[in-house]
């Protein structure tokens, strides 16, 4: 069901606010004005007329930027078709690495610098626990994804990622983890070495970083969180179809929207999940929700060691035949409603043929002059 309220809605009523905003560099301003253009005249479409029945329809393109809530359903389901053939048929867990919030206004000014240390410390993490012949003695992989908010749209940097309950031994044969794949590795010690490990990449990308804030990053406690294994395949299915393309704010959240203010439903997690409300000024809303959009061309789903795509195609197969797994295909446990351009709601038929094709409109003059002036690029 359609949304009562979206986001470009926000952006239409209050455009001159994200222009008078200093704040917003030219990329975020870019990528404001593609999600509120999205299925709009402004970026073209097409007129379909049903053969059938001659009933007729006007489509608007979308964006397709991977930060507007209305693109996401279709890129979610097609990258889960692409990756289900890499999935192992061996216990998995889903691991939380956590940034501590004394980087939050760091992030602000060097977010690359940050999000990739954070990439790099989880991985070199779970390396030396794979590695050490007390925990496992192997080598395994990681599935990982970033998120950087929190329900309330607060920054709140932290990578979801799946690791495999074992890992390839060094004479090649599967090893599972402790108790046959049921424990991963202690999240205590986890969480020591993930901070020093993200100390280290964090100097390495910034060396002229302060010393005494580097020292202060050992006074936080950092938190890793590892949650038991999934129960089988299509648990996992679910899960990369939850996290891989899930934006700061669905559509579906907002629930009112005026002159002043927006509205919008979230989850306390300290309070087992409660569901409340929060209103937000207009500059506010629009100041949280463009803190969540990536740097240009930053890759936010990485794939590691033996869920690399520089090896996969090879030790993917081997770790299956190891395992005597027998290839069948997965049922689509996670759905969504895909828009089907070829059915007709008329005569619930796929008989709607494209007859008249609309060109994309160039972006409003304001935007075009505001993407060309000297707003600076995050690097």
């Amino acid at each position: 069901m359609r949304p009562a309220f979206e986001v470009a809605d926000v952006l239409k009523r209050h455009w001159p606010v994200v222009l008078n905003d200093k704040h917003f560099n030219s990329w975020q301003i870019r990528t404001l004005g593609a999600i509120m253009r999205c299925r709009t005249a402004a970026l073209g479409g097409h007129k379909d007329i049903c053969s059938n029945c001659g009933n007729s329809r006007i489509s608007y393109n979308s964006c397709r930027n991977r930060h507007c809530p209305k693109c996401q359903g279709k890129n979610r389901e097609n990258w889960i078709e692409n990756r289900e053939n890499d999935l192992l048929p061996v216990p998995y867990f889903h691991v939380v690495f956590t940034l501590h919030d004394i980087l939050n206004q760091l992030v602000l000014f060097k977010p690359k610098a940050v999000y990739n240390s954070l990439f790099d410390a989880a991985w070199n993490t779970i390396k030396v626990f794979a590695n050490d012949p007390k925990h496992l003695g192997a080598q395994t992989g990681m599935i990982a994804v970033l998120h950087t908010w929190g329900q309330n749209l607060s920054l709140h940097p932290h990578l979801h990622c799946i690791v495999p309950g074992g890992g390839l031994s060094d004479a090649g044969f599967w090893k599972y983890a402790r108790n046959n794949g049921k424990y991963l590795f202690p999240v205590k010690a986890m969480s020591m070495v993930f901070r020093a490990k993200y100390a280290a990449a964090l100097r390495m990308k910034i060396p002229d970083i302060d010393k005494k804030f580097m020292h202060s990053l050992f006074d936080q406690q950092w938190v890793v969180y590892a949650k038991r294994p999934f129960g089988n395949p299509h648990q996992i299915i679910e899960y990369l179809g939850r996290y891989t393309h899930k934006i700061a704010i669905s559509n579906h959240r907002i629930l009112n929207i005026d002159q002043h203010c927006v509205t919008f439903y979230y989850k306390d997690y300290r309070k087992g999940a409660k569901k409340l409300e929060m209103t937000l000024p207009i500059d506010e809303f629009i100041r949280r929700f463009a803190m969540h959009i990536l740097p240009k061309a930053f890759v936010r789903i990485r794939h590691y060691g033996i869920l690399s795509s520089s090896t996969k195609h090879l030790k993917i197969p081997h770790i299956k035949q190891l395992l005597d797994y027998l290839e069948s295909p997965f049922e689509k446990y996670f759905k969504t409603d895909i828009f089907n351009s070829n059915y007709c709601p008329n005569c619930k038929t796929e008989s709607m043929i494209t007859v008249e094709i609309f060109h994309k409109r160039g972006p409003p003059d304001v935007l075009k002059s505001t993407i060309n002036s000297n707003h600076f690029i995050l690097s």
